[in-house]
């Protein structure tokens, strides 16, 4: 094992205005029975333009993800989403199939086969069957943070809040047909992976770089992309890339989202500057919360990791939203984020809903996809 090097975060000039891209995955689901389609290359062979090179290849046949342009403005990136998300649905359409903004796959998946690429076929005969779990779907954001060193540090700063966003966008209660009691399934699948989960605290990028290396050494990753921690320095971006949360079932959920991360990285960058130590959490309490926040969504209380106590979780949301106030205000964000932020109180998150529709149906699966597609696409 190597020594762990320790460096002092330098911090670069940083823009008045962080730049913000969002990956988001989806599923193709047959329109009748909502199981899993495998027409992944159908779809994207149905693309054209700025739709297909902005749409990616996933792990799943099933699976599209579509990513956004970098974009400084809220309302650019809301444009863009709209924009990609029905280019995908009418792609997925032409395939036979419908485009789903939901977590995890709520009815079955009978083909899992991975995509015919090395580094697939290397990851399955690695992790076996967890390498062929029914597909999830998740939101990532990117927010522009000049410099490796300082966006490790914003990564350590994030760990007492993720919990938070990963509640905020809970959307997947489902799997196989029933209600989990879970409100992000994804989230409890996805802890099968042994380099998923939360971010380490790390004490410089280098020790950060030994780590991932020591990690692909004692085979827990083939290599550095495999680093799937909820929040990270991009291995491709100069950005913070996070990763915590479910994708989320309309546009309007995922502008929030990326709002409260953008104004979240950006207070944090101020902390950084300003020599404001990260908390050092135990990592099992970190767990502990990003497990409840999976389980209870909105709908219950999380665990406060600055106390270690929990509280109902609108009571932190309320915390996040004032803590970040100032750099919403200075990305022009505050009204729409305080707005959406009111909306979903009223209306509650996709799983709330999802829950909602299954209530008042008598547990018609099929309603709440409907419900899903035309949300994937409302504007």
């Amino acid at each position: 094992m190597r020594p762990r090097p320790t460096t002092t975060a330098t911090t670069p000039q940083i823009p008045a205005v962080l730049t913000l891209g969002v990956e988001e995955e989806f599923l193709l689901l047959d329109p009748d029975t909502g199981e899993s389609m495998p027409v992944a290359d159908r779809v994207r062979d149905a693309l054209s333009g700025t739709a297909r090179e902005q749409s990616r290849q996933e792990f799943r046949h099933s699976m599209v993800e579509m990513v956004t342009p970098v974009s400084p403005d809220l309302g650019e990136l809301r444009e863009q989403l709209v924009t990609l998300r029905r280019a995908a649905a009418r792609a997925a359409g032409a395939a036979g199939a419908r485009l789903v903004a939901v977590g995890a796959t709520p009815v079955c998946e009978a083909h899992r086969t991975v995509p015919d690429e090395q580094r697939y076929h290397d990851m399955s005969r690695r992790f076996g069957p967890v390498a062929h779990d029914p597909a999830v779907c998740g939101c990532h954001v990117h927010v522009g943070v000049p410099g490796r060193e300082l966006a490790v540090q914003v990564c350590n700063h994030l760990r007492q809040w993720l919990p938070v966003v990963q509640a905020l966008t809970a959307n997947s209660p489902l799997h196989d047909g029933r209600d989990t009691g879970h409100a992000s399934w994804r989230s409890m699948q996805l802890e099968r992976w042994p380099s998923i989960g939360p971010t380490p605290h790390f004490d410089s990028a280098a020790d950060y770089d030994a780590t991932v290396a020591d990690l692909i050494t004692a085979g827990i990753m083939l290599d550095a992309a495999m680093v799937y921690w909820y929040a990270r320095p991009s291995a491709s971006y100069p950005t913070v890339e996070v990763r915590v949360g479910d994708v989320c079932p309309t546009v309007d959920d995922t502008v929030l989202v990326a709002g409260l991360v953008r104004a979240l990285v950006a207070t944090l960058i101020d902390d950084v500057r300003e020599g404001v130590s990260a908390p050092r959490i135990r990592d099992c309490l970190v767990a502990a919360a990003h497990w409840r926040a999976a389980h209870e969504g909105v709908d219950g209380k999380l665990v406060d990791l600055r106390t270690g106590r929990p509280r109902p979780a609108w009571d932190l949301i309320d915390d996040l939203f004032v803590t970040v106030t100032p750099a919403l205000t200075r990305h022009g964000d505050l009204d729409l984020v305080r707005r959406e932020l009111d909306r979903v109180h009223r209306d509650g998150t996709g799983a709330t809903r999802q829950r909602r529709i299954m209530a008042g149906t008598g547990g018609d699966v099929r309603a709440v996809l409907d419900h899903l597609a035309a949300q994937t696409v409302s504007t």
